[in-house]
């Protein structure tokens, strides 16, 4: 009897000891790699059963009993966070359920562009596969408001950039963050403006910033732009720059400028109105609106577009003139 019992207690202490040593080895493994379902959407409520089955289905835990125990034992089995994680297959057991435990969600990113106007920003945030619509019936006028802003005109409110951001973020998260990263820039460059600015506010700075940023894409021209506009509000010239006639227009535009569209007064015809457009006319990025701010010191008042992406700048009327014959009416 004394045989068997010393036999059955060494079959225990050696099945204890395998067991041990497997949950080892398996929790300090890399995960499964012959699976290529490597993303997983842990939902509210899930346990960490569910979860490991979840995983154990996908390929990434063999053996997800271990896992689970591990968890419960460690106690993060409790403070798994929702959401959408991407998972490589050099992280172990241990490793990923810290991943899980810290929330380091999958990232997805959204572009805004610079120059894009209010529509063309909304209708790529409609189109974006990710994001969450809640503001698909939201009136432009009503857009601030409805992410939780001061009532007024959205145009130019939010920072050209690259936002990354978990799925389930919803449009309105996601434009009040790119308002908030605008605001800041904006303060930030209006701190740092030149004395004597024919600008008196923040929102007029960020306004001329616009029209820079639609009038040039070439880097070194931004301030040059910056000062002949700069030069014609002090001269109280009146800015007659063709993309304030543009977004006058609005999604009507077809591409083509005409001398009628350029003598029909709107709030934005700056060939009719004098001084500034009421609001911006697009996004303005980073470079812009430090431009505006800090205009190149320049006698140029004109400047035509040289056809190569670049402009020409000139002091008098007479040589704008002149360069617009060469460079548009030839063309």
């Amino acid at each position: 009897m004394k045989k068997l019992f010393a036999f059955v207690f060494c079959l225990f202490v050696c099945a204890a000891g395998w067991l041990a040593y497997d949950a080892y080895e398996f929790l300090h493994a890399p995960l499964s790699t012959d699976s290529r379902a490597l993303d997983i959407q842990v939902k509210p409520g899930e346990t960490v059963r569910v979860i490991g089955a979840k995983l154990s289905a996908s390929g990434l835990l063999d053996r997800p009993i271990w896992w689970e125990i591990y968890a419960r034992y460690t106690g993060k089995a409790r403070s798994i966070k929702t959401g959408e994680y991407s998972l490589s297959t050099d992280l172990t057991p241990i490793s990923l359920l810290d991943e899980l435990q810290l929330g380091k969600q999958k990232q997805y990113s959204f572009t805004i562009l610079e120059g894009w106007n209010i529509w063309q920003l909304r209708d790529a945030l409609a189109a974006d596969p990710v994001l969450v619509a809640t503001l698909q019936d939201v009136e432009d006028k009503d857009l601030l408001a409805s992410i939780g802003l001061a009532d007024g005109h959205p145009e130019g409110q939010f920072l050209p950039d690259t936002y990354f951001f978990p799925r389930g973020t919803t449009d309105a998260e996601f434009l009040l963050r790119a308002n908030r990263a605008l605001v800041a820039k904006l303060d930030e460059v209006w701190l740092d403006r030149q004395d004597n600015l024919p600008v008196s506010s923040a929102y007029e700075a960020l306004t001329l910033a616009s029209i820079i940023e639609k009038e040039t894409s070439v880097a070194s021209e931004r301030p040059i732009i910056s000062g002949v506009i700069a030069g014609r509000l002090r001269k109280g010239m009146r800015l007659q720059m063709d993309p304030t006639v543009i977004y006058g227009i609005g999604r009507s535009f077809n591409g083509n400028i005409t001398r009628r569209d350029l003598k029909t007064p709107t709030p934005y015809n700056t060939y009719t109105i004098a001084g500034l457009p009421p609001t911006p006319i697009a996004m303005a990025g980073a470079e812009s609106l430090e431009a505006a701010v800090n205009p190149a010191a320049t006698k140029a008042l004109f400047f035509v577009a040289d056809g190569t992406g670049g402009h020409v700048f000139n002091e008098t009327v007479e040589a704008h003139n002149k360069a617009v014959r060469k460079f548009i009416l030839k063309k």
